[in-house]
């Protein structure tokens, strides 16, 4: 059974090593194509506040180190709204 930490990293680790295929001074054989589609992946990656986002509201699916505080989550809550223009 994968515990929520666990999956918060294993996101974590797959964002570096979506990173390290782009490098070619780091993965010096990978191909083009591989690259891009590494590129692709990482387009919409949520970063990690968004996935301290998560985890703060899903704690049984993510969990993180850095929680976000309820002033926080409220103020994030507002401003996507805002731009969602609800």
């Amino acid at each position: 059974m994968t515990l929520p930490y666990e999956r918060y990293n294993a996101v974590i680790h797959t964002e570096e090593f979506l990173k390290d295929l782009m490098d070619p001074k780091k993965t010096p054989r990978v191909p083009k194509e591989v690259r891009q589609q590494a590129y692709y992946c990482l387009r919409h990656y949520p970063g990690e506040y968004y996935l301290d986002v998560m985890a703060t509201k899903c704690p049984e699916v993510l969990e993180t180190p850095n929680p976000i505080d309820d002033v926080s989550m409220l103020m994030h809550d507002y401003e996507q709204r805002k731009n969602n223009g609800q």
